[in-house]
């Protein structure tokens, strides 16, 4: 079984506003909803291409309801802790000429419920896939991640790692069969300005020395970069199209990347077919249908540097 882990969900607000005026009464030309979260994202993606899987988190109040509501749409398995106070976050995303955002903190996940999760993750078996991916809620310690990962040494359990900074650095000594930086965020694990590819295959190089199995940088409008376990590099060339929404983007290729392996162990194919996600769902005003990323897939190809 894939499972998901998504701390802190939300819903997202989004508001399209031509001409945002701070400090003014501002009036949206049309709004729309959606169930936001990173796990989430990585399992509809993961069920649209077949993989059945199960999503574990917190919800909380009329908004987690709704939550709840909108993704039991979706086919994916949803195993979500209620939450006796507040309600998940709803977040706010402004789109116009320029974009803003206000993301809500989200409800106090007490100690009593966190271990109720931390039960749910015990029952993990060997042969099964954890994915872990965004950031964590104010109240949970800062080494969420890590004890989790702790939790399962000793179990053939394959664990991505989707996360920043020192959320990230913390689990690379328990060795994550994946983790997914972009080229900004590798750039500020180092502290460093990264303007080459010899550069990029570098850094990402010295993820791995620290525990890393697989390295997969996301490049944006460049493509996408594959450092595996056994040190081959791989390139995939951006998918073509319209930009229409990068939100969820990342957390698609994350999904196409294990999608793509689990079919024959390929390492080619994970990287192609996770460009096919993250570029579907960019050209998407949701997350990509199946159908699109067929079509993606078949433009793109990969090169063994």
């Amino acid at each position: 079984m894939i499972y998901t882990i998504t701390f802190n969900p939300s819903l997202d607000y989004i508001m399209h506003v031509e001409n945002f005026e701070y400090g003014e009464t501002n009036r949206s030309n049309n709004e729309e909803i959606f169930p936001g979260g990173k796990g989430f994202n990585v399992s509809t993606i993961l069920q649209r291409l077949g993989y059945d899987n199960t999503a574990i988190g917190f919800k909380a109040g009329f908004s987690g309801d709704e939550i709840v509501r909108m993704l039991e749409k979706r086919g994916f398995i949803l195993d979500l802790i209620s939450l006796d106070e507040g309600f998940s976050r709803i977040n706010v995303k402004m789109k116009g000429s320029k974009e803003t955002e206000v993301n809500g903190n989200g409800p106090n996940i007490p100690a009593d419920k966190l271990v109720l999760l931390l039960n749910k993750i015990d029952q993990i078996n060997n042969g099964d896939t954890l994915i872990m991916a965004g950031s964590i809620p104010s109240t949970l310690p800062n080494n969420i991640y890590e004890q989790i990962m702790i939790r399962l040494q000793g179990k053939d359990v394959r664990i991505i790692v989707d996360a920043t900074n020192e959320l990230l650095l913390k689990v690379l000594p328990y060795h994550p069969f994946l983790i997914k930086p972009n080229h900004r965020e590798l750039e500020e694990i180092f502290d460093v300005s990264i303007s080459n590819q010899k550069d990029l295959i570098h850094y990402a190089s010295k993820l791995q020395d620290k525990g890393a199995i697989n390295v997969l940088v996301s490049l944006g409008g460049d493509g996408a970069m594959l450092i595996d376990e056994n040190k081959h590099v791989y390139h995939c060339e951006a998918a073509k199209g319209k930009l229409i929404n990068s939100v969820g983007s990342g957390d698609s290729m994350v999904a196409g990347f294990l999608a793509g392996y689990l079919r024959n162990n390929d390492y080619k194919e994970a990287i192609r077919l996770g460009s096919a996600c993250g570029g579907a769902t960019a050209f998407s005003f949701d997350l990509a249908e199946k159908s699109l990323i067929d079509k993606v897939y078949e433009s793109i190809s990969v090169d063994i540097l």
